[in-house]
């Protein structure tokens, strides 16, 4: 039972359990799985640049690499793995296409969390053409099965001052529709499975700000996922957090509908304890949609205590009283309205945290910025009586 007032818990709010959080935080990345990226290109071609720009961690640290054999690397986390090719530049007796269906023959036999969804395949954007030990791998991925997006990398874009768009270089523009309709030297069509083919700057001019087109190069991925992997490159990659807020809002609308279960028969405030494990599940989920990694930062008994200050019962006592009408107990349509507005709290914290602009270890101190108010409270409270009638 906490006693000290001072660390923002209540006087005779129980601790919560952290136990729910980070259950609940491993059986969704487990639920979500790992995607794989193959990355294919030559020495300088800014692979490395693209996997930082695009997922926010560097390809050396997304894990250890594990040298499968000679010319391939494996580096994962939980949620990303990064398959590097190299190697193809030296010679060998062995062309770079049979070098590469050796490779791919290896990845064949490693376990199925570890196969390649995706590849990038990396030219820069300064070629006239591919070689045709370019043209050899790119079928010999393509006769494996598997979907090639051919990136075109460190493209020198210049922006229009009037419409604010941008364009690449005209000699880059007619390398990228050569690419979409290949022809050999005969004007003959040229067979390249590619199925698409974007342009991308991983930085801005002189290397500051972001880069360019690698939004296009992340929907495109995206559609060329497996669908049981989408999920999982959504949680990956670093770009779009509008993806992300549409896979937590249903995790925040199932809470809210479990809280509200849990209060079908109003709580006293004392028993609203009942509702900390759902609200602490909820945020677990939310921080792995998130690819938030709490476990090494924050000890279990600092999640019980931060969960003692947003959960359960603290909450509940937090506004109960505020609400005109609802009494002192916590009825269905309160326990949904404080875990949803909970949720979404939650949320933009995640996005902050996500975003670098927050650290993990900050968020007690930083929770009240983002924590319900009773305007959201209401709100919520509000949207459910609607839905009601």
């Amino acid at each position: 039972m906490s006693t000290d007032s001072t660390d923002g818990v209540a006087k005779g709010v129980p601790e919560v359990d952290s136990a729910p959080f980070l259950q609940a935080n491993a059986a969704a990345k487990s639920r979500y799985g790992r995607f794989n990226l193959a990355i294919i290109g030559g020495t300088g071609v800014g692979k490395s640049s693209l996997v930082n720009a695009v997922f926010g961690r560097e390809q050396a640290r997304v894990g250890k690499g594990l040298p499968v054999t000679s010319g391939i690397h494996y580096y994962h986390d939980e949620s990303l793995g990064i398959w590097d090719f190299e190697g193809f530049e030296i010679g060998s007796s062995r062309s770079p296409g049979e070098t590469l269906r050796a490779h791919l023959d290896t990845i064949s036999r490693r376990p199925p969390e570890e196969q390649i969804s995706v590849v990038w395949y990396c030219v820069l954007s300064t070629a006239d053409r591919l070689t045709q030990p370019d043209v050899d791998m790119i079928r010999a991925l393509g006769a494996a099965g598997l979907p090639v997006v051919l990136v075109l990398t460190k493209v020198a874009w210049t922006k229009n001052p009037l419409t604010g768009s941008y364009r690449p270089p005209h000699d880059v523009a007619l390398f990228r529709d050569w690419l979409e309709a290949p022809t050999d030297a005969n004007g003959a069509p040229l067979h390249l499975p590619l199925h698409r083919v974007v342009l991308t700057a991983a930085q801005g001019a002189n290397g500051k700000g972001t880069g360019h087109g690698l939004g296009e190069l992340v929907a495109e991925t995206l559609a060329l996922s497996p669908d049981s992997e989408k999920d999982a490159f959504r949680i990956a990659q670093r770009l779009n957090l509008p993806w992300k807020r549409e896979m937590a809002r249903p995790v925040i609308a199932a809470a809210a509908a479990s809280a509200a279960a849990t209060a079908a028969i109003p709580l006293p405030i004392a028993d609203a304890a009942a509702l900390a494990p759902i609200q602490m599940s909820m945020m677990g989920r939310i921080a792995a949609i998130y690819d938030l990694e709490f476990t090494s930062v924050l000890p279990a008994s600092a999640l019980a205590q931060f969960g003692a200050q947003v959960a359960g019962q603290a909450l509940a006592r937090s506004f109960v009283k505020l609400i005109p009408g609802v009494g002192s107990a916590v009825n269905a349509t309160v326990a949904f309205s404080l875990t949803s507005a909970t949720g979404e709290g939650w949320l933009r914290l995640c996005e902050q945290i996500h975003t670098g602009r927050v650290n993990v270890t900050e968020i007690p101190g930083v929770w009240a910025e983002f924590s319900p108010s009773l305007v959201s409270v209401v709100k919520h409270l509000v949207e459910q009586r609607a839905r009601k009638r």
